[in-house]
């Protein structure tokens, strides 16, 4: 059977709501898709109902930056890649900008409200609600006097201008009154209006982790299809998909991330075990394993397993050994070289440092508040010649690798435990009805999901500790 993914199905029979008016359609200048979710539910298929939003775009060359609070961009830019290619420099950067609205603002938002389709019940779909659209945080926040409004640049080649908390569907002719009583935004111009969007998507539930659907062998699904919204988010769901697409053709095990692992293995395991009634976001807080899921690390986590399924280069893996080599070079360093009160002393005082009274490993030095490997080198010569050789991603990693190393190791362990479960293999149409002790919400949540493991079916939402300790019993563990 040819392996099939649906990873551009984006507002599945969307309808757009602009106050009281409302169309058809999709993607900016893209026309609505239509009869793909009415055909896979009558293949079997659940679907729902989200919504989502987005502000309006004006024209930057109509703005006032100088009433503006200017946001400059990092000073010290790492990339998005390990890899040597040139990097933007910081000064080339373009700045965004805070302003702020006002309760002007408001009264004419307010104006709009009747016409609302957030309010008069028009839409049906659930928002997220970690982004609310301006009108429901003047509803919600009525206390507030104004909100914040973060203006960010669309792009190096447009003058277009993406208005940041500021998401709307209100009518067109309050957006446009109300806007122009913002600081900075007294003579804006749109390019378009904000409005509200609702699509189709299928509860996540229904899929494998590998993103193969259960009911329909090598249909993968990714993507905002699956409840979820961001770009990031869609990108990994269909790396994984097609990925995994790939393995099935090659008759190979399918690619399941755990969640200490990687944010996409948190992120489908999510949506695999709990579903979502919202559009969901992969927020850092979702994870567990912060320490280890860190942004630093990302290339020792990854690249070997990807070198393996052919997508990492060897010259990418070459790399990250060079780093992991000259990373353990400095620890061993820091390991078994001591430092002297007299050498130490005096920079450890002027950080604000107790003193030492007897020598001591530089490792155990360097756990101190403030103190990092250019304060140490500053005192100690020796340290100082011996780290020359090493770029500043390989020190950084070693800091941190001797800093968190008590949290990363009790995270280590505490994952090798939860790993355990994951051994733990449910039989195939295991009989869940059978098993009279289980509640009735967990029996209702094994029998739609279907977990594989012990460790997928604890984390379904509604499934207690005890619904886990029942079923472990009567698999004879």
């Amino acid at each position: 059977m040819i392996n099939k993914g649906f990873t551009n199905c984006t507002f599945l029979n969307g309808i757009i709501h602009i106050g009281d008016k409302n169309f058809a359609g999709g993607r900016v200048a893209e026309k609505a898709s239509h009869g793909i979710t009415e055909q896979l539910v009558s293949l079997g298929f659940q679907s729902d109902r989200l919504k989502t939003g987005t502000p309006p775009r004006v024209d930057g060359r109509s703005l006032d930056y100088s009433k503006m609070d200017i946001q400059y961009g990092d000073s010290d830019i790492s990339g998005f890649s390990y890899l040597p290619i040139k990097k933007i420099k910081a000064e080339d950067q373009k700045c965004c900008y805070i302003t702020y609205t006002s309760e002007k603002t408001h009264d004419s938002l307010r104006k709009g409200f009747d016409r609302s389709p957030m309010f008069t019940g028009k839409i049906e779909g659930t928002g997220p609600r970690y982004c609310p659209s301006i009108e429901d945080k003047i509803n919600r926040f009525a206390d507030k006097n104004r909100h914040q409004l973060f203006i960010e640049p669309e792009g190096w080649n447009t003058v277009e201008i993406y208005v940041n908390g500021f998401s709307t569907s209100l009518p067109e002719e309050i957006q446009y009154e109300a806007i122009r009583t913002i600081v900075g935004f007294e003579e804006a111009k749109f390019f378009r209006p904000g409005y509200a969007i609702e699509y189709d998507f299928f509860p996540p539930t229904q899929l494998k982790q590998s993103l193969e659907t259960k009911s329909i062998e090598n249909l993968f699904f990714a993507g905002q299809i699956n409840g979820t919204t961001g770009y990031e988010e869609a990108a990994c769901q269909g790396l994984m998909a097609g990925i995994n697409a790939h393995l099935t053709i090659k008759n190979q095990a399918p690619l399941i991330l755990k969640r200490d692992e990687a944010y996409i293995g948190v992120l489908i395991d999510d949506l695999v075990n709990k579903g979502t009634k919202e559009p969901y976001r992969m927020f850092t807080s979702r994870a567990e394993f912060r320490t280890l899921l860190r942004q630093d690390n990302a290339d020792l986590r990854l690249t070997e397993l990807s070198s393996l399924l052919g997508l990492a280069s060897k010259e990418r893996l070459e790399m990250v050994n060079k780093k992991k080599h000259e990373v353990q070079e400095i620890l061993k360093l820091l390991n078994s070289t001591s430092a002297e009160p007299d050498e130490i002393n005096n920079t450890l005082l002027n950080m604000d440092s107790s003193p030492l009274f007897e020598k001591q490993k530089l490792s155990k030095i360097l756990l101190r508040p403030n103190i990092g490997l250019d304060e140490l080198s500053s005192g100690i010569p020796v340290l100082a010649n011996a780290l020359q050789q090493y770029d500043k991603p390989i020190l950084e990693q070693a800091q941190i690798q001797v800093k968190y190393e008590r949290y990363i190791e009790k995270e280590k362990e505490l994952a090798i435990r939860m790993n355990k479960l994951e051994e733990m293999l449910i039989p195939k149409d295991f009989q869940y009805n059978k098993i009279t002790a289980l509640s009735n919400e967990a029996r209702q949540k094994f029998e739609q999901i279907q977990p594989r493991t012990l460790g997928q079916a604890s984390r379904i939402s509604g499934v207690n500790p005890s619904d886990v300790h029942i079923l472990m019993i009567y698999m004879g563990r």
